[in-house]
């Protein structure tokens, strides 16, 4: 019987693996069985009641694993609550129009499978985990640092606990 949550995750510089960990924290102090794990490792969904699925966000776009993810279960993931989640350092300005750009970043997964619920999370920008292209795109467009609000994404991950 499935009674384990899974938190599925995408990350190239682990700033999204933190928010997963962070959210499945505070499930795990509830008293939930939880499996934190990167989307990729994951290959059976049989034993999860609920699944939540987050991706960094790079060119605008969900990691391709995250994507993969969605495709490889689509079948399974339509039997279950899914939630996603995204990480992205265009939050740092939790504004209601950078909101609408970062959610519009999930159209194309939201054509594979819509979910229950969305988070949108600001991200983390730390230019020495970057390659050399992606440090010279994000010196152009954001400033290096930290910009998750950890109070606001354990406020979510209480407000959407799922139901046992």
């Amino acid at each position: 019987m499935a009674d384990q949550v899974l938190i599925a995750y995408a990350s190239r510089c682990g700033a999204t693996g933190e928010v997963a960990q962070a959210i499945g924290q505070v499930w795990c102090n509830q008293g939930m069985v939880v499996d934190v794990r990167l989307a990729k490792e994951v290959s059976d969904l049989s034993r999860y009641r609920a699944v939540f699925l987050g991706s960094a966000i790079r060119m605008g776009r969900w990691l391709p694993e995250a994507v993969d993810f969605v495709k490889k279960h689509q079948a399974a993931l339509s039997r279950l609550p899914v939630t996603y989640f995204v990480v992205c350092a265009t939050l740092k300005k939790d504004t209601e129009e950078n909101r609408r750009k970062v959610a519009a970043y999930l159209d194309p997964v939201y054509e594979i499978l819509k979910p229950a619920n969305v988070g949108l999370f600001a991200g983390k920008v730390d230019f020495g985990k970057l390659s050399f292209l992606d440090r010279q795109i994000a010196k152009m467009k954001i400033p290096e640092g930290d910009f998750r609000n950890w109070d606001a994404i354990r406020a979510w991950a209480t407000q959407m606990t799922p139901a046992a």
